[in-house]
């Protein structure tokens, strides 16, 4: 029996063990750290072997094939071992796709917006009636929903992380939203390698298959010209007209593909902004080539509701509104976040620095934002950033106070933003941890 080898005790490693146990593998699973009880209990009930607190790096040598979780970077030193020795390595993705059968796949990337596309899509699908489930990256393992509960289309999705070490994976409607710095730490600080794993996304796909993109993106308009794509192009954009895809004339969603034609007025759309204007046409696109009728399509952009974490609005307190958008962890998805914004703001931001560029949201602070909460261990580098740009900057190490902090500088008719531009991990467990304790501060104010 073959030996399969499985990195990372997580959502999607625990999954990919309970799959490739399924499908006849000897299943091994190491985490160097203390896995949780319920993953430990999940393993226990499939009877798959696993270790944690530590890795044994020969039983880990000896397996014919590894699945690496996302988490883990290349230069750690196991993985360095195991490409020495030449022991092939795959993500959780990649596992689930070899075993997924005649299910389809829509998958979404980008350095923004994947979670709200991708449960957009995910609503219009299930509005539809759709055999369908919501995989990936966002939450649920798409190995584990492969072994568990197989369905006809898989909406997933996909970091560039997941991307990394795919061999055969080939989604029939790939989405790619947008391509900005981001997770440089991982690409050798070369921007070009964080392109290039976004661009996986399509390398697998034939001329049956369709890719959906942003036009107004430069930098992935300049990757497609030095490129060979053989799937159908389906563009969107809001700055021009378009024979194929998706574009906005006047206040009005205009979706063109083969013979389909879809029109929505803006004024419908559950997701404000220009931002969620451009997720909006991505999933009306994809949903489009799915098969799904123009008046299911509109019901369910009409009444999707945002996500938790993603520019959610938590309460009004005295006259001032409070916004959790801890899930923007870029410079990018704040630039987005401060876009929409129509009141003056006091921000929230910090954390866990990627490499930022924060000279990006300079015309934003500077006309939208009256004061600046820095929520994180080392706030210098946003403090120098912005000390020209705003009058007041604070600085808080719990959400709790970065909370009244905020309550306190506001006035009524201003709104409190939650929007990190940065990674959780040196406060909190994660960003959903982060969004989690602020609204809960909210709560008690």
């Amino acid at each position: 029996m073959k030996k399969l080898v499985v990195l990372g005790g997580g959502e999607s490693g625990v999954g990919a063990s309970i799959l490739a146990k399924q499908q006849g593998w000897d299943v091994f699973l190491s985490d160097g750290a203390i896995l949780k009880d319920n993953y430990q209990q999940e393993l226990l009930q499939y009877q798959i072997q696993f270790e944690h607190k530590g890795h044994t790096l020969e039983k880990i040598l000896d397996a014919d094939l590894i699945v690496k979780s996302p988490g883990i970077p290349e230069n750690s030193p196991i993985i360095q071992a195991l490409r020495n020795k030449g022991v092939q390595i795959i993500s959780e993705i990649e596992l689930a796709f070899r075993y997924k059968g005649n299910s389809k796949v829509a998958a979404i990337t980008g350095s923004n917006g994947k979670s709200t596309t991708t449960s957009l899509l995910y609503h219009i699908c299930k509005t539809a009636g759709f055999n369908c489930a919501l995989v990936g990256n966002i939450g649920y393992s798409f190995a584990k929903q492969v072994a568990e509960n197989p369905v006809e289309w898989y909406i997933a999705e996909i970091s560039s992380f997941q991307l990394d070490d795919i061999d055969t994976f080939r989604p029939d409607i790939a989405i790619l939203l947008n391509i900005t710095e981001d997770h440089l730490d991982r690409y050798n600080y070369q921007f070009q390698n964080y392109i290039n794993s976004k661009f996986k996304i399509v390398q697998n796909q034939t001329s049956s298959d369709y890719f959906i993109y942003c036009l107004d993106d430069e930098v992935i308009t300049k990757q497609i010209e030095i490129l060979t794509i053989h799937s159908n192009p389906l563009p969107f954009s809001m700055k021009q007209e378009l024979k194929k895809g998706g574009y906005m004339k006047g206040d009005q969603m205009m979706l063109r593909i083969q013979e389909e034609r879809v029109s929505m007025s803006i004024y419908d759309f559950a997701l404000k902004g220009k931002h969620n204007g451009y997720n909006t046409m991505a999933a009306g696109i994809a949903a489009t080539t799915m098969g799904i009728r123009k008046e299911k399509i509109r019901d369910a952009v009409t009444n999707f509701h945002s996500l938790e974490h993603r520019m959610e609005f938590v309460a009004m307190v005295r006259g001032v509104e409070f916004i959790n958008d801890s899930k923007a962890t870029n410079v990018n998805s704040t630039w987005f976040a401060l876009e929409s914004m129509n009141k003056p703001t006091i921000l929230i931001l910090g954390g866990v620095d990627k490499g930022n560029d924060y000279s990006l949201l300079d015309e934003l602070v500077s006309e939208k934002v009256k004061a600046i909460v820095c929520l994180g261990t080392d706030n210098q580098k946003i403090i120098d950033a912005f000390k020209d740009k705003v009058k007041v900057i604070v600085e808080a190490d719990t959400a709790k106070k970065a909370v009244n902090q905020a309550f306190k500088l506001a006035q009524k008719d201003d709104v409190v933003l939650l929007s990190p531009a940065c990674a959780s991990f040196d406060l909190f467990k994660n960003y959903e941890d982060r969004g989690q304790q602020f609204k809960d501060a909210v709560k008690e104010l």
